[in-house]
């Protein structure tokens, strides 16, 4: 065997033997597996290397309030009493209690929105469309949609697990009422009007009851 090709085939025999370390260290990529994204890579070290928080690195909640809010603080003890708490599953909650109980007022029709009023909000309701009805008025509306929805606000009693959350509404609306001869005194039947509330919903976080009750309004 001339000496070139004895060189050669240890050369190739050494080849061959980096590879083998070379796959047995980094593994391989076969079939369809999936690229790994950067961004995802960086999350998940963040994720292990660094210790999280207390009240930071939840998306639910930065969503919705400003880090290192008051906010943002008392609804990760909302949290930790009830994990399961979802503050965009609240606001979702919300928007709809806002157009049902706005319409039920408008309407005079509460009884159906009783059990989501407090008993001093659904007095104060039933006041004011008892009112209406004294004065002979009658009123009809029709809800356009709901172009604000921020939270505002929130309050957490630790010792009665009382949490309070305030949300700013801003909605656009159809109202008119008309007096006992069908004459429109108030409103306007076909001129949309815009309408901000801020409505204050409160529950005992960790309770087996998930309804919250609007215990407060505000324009």
């Amino acid at each position: 065997m001339s000496s070139a090709l004895f060189q050669l085939i240890v050369l190739a025999a050494i080849a061959l033997f980096l590879i083998f370390r070379l796959r047995n260290v980094l593994g391989t990529r076969d079939g369809f597996e999936s690229e790994i994204n950067p961004v995802e890579r960086v999350d998940r070290i963040d994720a292990d290397a660094f210790e999280v928080i207390e009240g930071g690195l939840d998306r639910d909640i930065l969503d919705h309030v400003p880090e290192g809010s008051d906010a943002a603080a008392t609804l990760a003890q909302m949290k930790r009493v009830e994990p399961g708490f979802n503050v965009a599953a609240f606001l979702q909650g919300s928007r709809a209690a806002y157009e049902m109980i706005l319409m039920a007022f408008e309407k005079g029709e509460l009884e159906p929105v009783r059990p989501f009023l407090a008993p001093e909000v659904y007095e104060a309701f039933t006041a004011a469309v008892a009112e209406r009805r004294a004065r002979g008025l009658t009123v009809t509306a029709e809800f356009l949609g709901l172009r604000e929805l921020v939270l505002t606000g929130a309050s957490f009693d630790t010792a009665s697990r009382e949490a309070e959350i305030t949300v700013r509404f801003g909605a656009e609306l159809i109202s008119a009422a008309r007096d006992s001869a069908g004459a429109v005194v108030e409103g306007d039947p076909k001129t949309p009007r815009k309408q901000r509330d801020s409505w204050t919903f409160a529950r005992e976080m960790g309770s087996n009851d998930p309804n919250w009750q609007l215990v407060a309004t505000g324009g």
